[in-house]
């Protein structure tokens, strides 16, 4: 039996190649979505809302505000091109994480001045 992959294989020889088809085969609007997402996730936890975050010393607002503004200005910027309905969930998790951060700080931001705000407007 031959261990090497035939016409009808999906995979080569070298995994690049592999991984390089498979992105050529993700819609544009997957790929910005599932980082939104990441950074969302990651947001959550530094902003303390994952399920015993400060206990477990994953509270880190300074690292909270960098990813927070990061995708406020990915979904900003994405937001015309991915159209309503994945901007609009964006643009709502997004506006939560910066609820949440200006909640889970000791000193507030002025209005306009928290994590993404210079790309979303106040949230307060």
């Amino acid at each position: 039996m031959s261990t090497s992959p035939d016409a009808t294989s999906p995979t080569s020889e070298n995994p690049a190649d592999d991984a390089t088809r498979d992105i050529a085969d993700v819609a544009a609007v997957e790929v910005i979505t599932a980082a939104a997402v990441h950074l969302m996730s990651a947001a959550a936890v530094k902003c303390g809302l994952a399920e015993d975050a400060e206990a477990q010393g994953h509270l880190d607002l300074d690292e909270a505000r960098k990813l927070i503004t990061a995708l406020a200005a990915l979904v900003t910027a994405s937001a015309p091109d991915i159209g309503n309905q994945h901007a609009r969930s964006l643009r709502d998790g997004l506006k939560s994480l910066q609820l949440a951060f200006r909640e889970a700080s000791v000193v507030p931001d002025a209005p306009g001045e928290g994590p993404g705000e210079k790309f979303t407007g106040s949230v307060v």
